[in-house]
């Protein structure tokens, strides 16, 4: 199953945590943590539910629950003080506080796989929704001239479709050097302008392998 909740992914099929397509690191038992905080959501796990189910049979003391809850803070970018993503609940255990949602992959559908290249940097972009801009928390970060802080939403569904939208921003998104005025479908190769960055979409597809022929 495939959880979104801005800018992260999780997919605990190939136990990934995703952040614009590209994985965080988690340690296995970290993953084990989040992945039952995103299932039960929004209920409060118990540290006793936490060791059935992550330590079954073993001891472990509170404080080694606590030391993996940092490291999943620390990948989300989120604090004791912010809990943006995970709630404590004092003397009880922890919940999953985020916006989320599940995203069920479509029956022998391939997952898309994208891109956005620019001077400098490149991310891979998975199904889902990808917010552009300036702000570092945006899982497309572009630290340019005349970028938003949200500035555009790219937006890729199951069948390998992406669209992307402005965001209000200041100064608008342009592609293929058009300014647009709502949801504007993506082809391979297309240009899209972000204040003074250009990005380059590249959309994978299926094509048959050309065979060599030898004299």
């Amino acid at each position: 199953m495939r959880t979104q909740f801005e800018p992260f992914t999780l997919d605990t099929g190939t136990r990934e945590l995703l952040k614009g397509g590209q994985a965080i690191h988690l340690s296995p038992k970290a993953f084990d943590v989040l992945a039952l905080l995103v299932e039960r959501r929004p209920n409060v796990i118990s540290k006793k539910d936490f060791d059935d189910r992550i330590w079954p049979g073993v001891f472990v003391s509170d404080a080694n629950l606590s030391v993996i809850v940092s490291e999943i803070r620390r990948a989300l970018g989120d604090t004791p003080r912010d809990q943006l993503f995970i709630r404590t609940v004092d003397r009880v255990g922890y919940a999953f506080s985020g916006r989320a949602s599940d995203v069920a992959a479509a029956p022998g559908s391939t997952p898309a796989v994208c891109r956005l290249t620019w001077t400098g940097g490149h991310v891979g972009l998975g199904v889902g929704e990808h917010v552009v801009g300036r702000n570092p928390a945006c899982g497309v970060w572009l630290d340019f001239e005349g970028v938003s802080r949200t500035h555009a939403r790219v937006r890729i569904d199951q069948t390998r479709q992406a669209l992307v939208e402005d965001l209000g921003s200041t100064n608008g998104t342009f592609v293929r050097g058009v300014p647009i005025e709502g949801p504007t479908p993506l082809r391979d190769g297309d240009v899209i302008q972000i204040g003074t960055a250009e990005l380059t979409f590249r959309a994978w597809a299926d094509r048959p392998t050309e065979r060599i022929r030898r004299p």
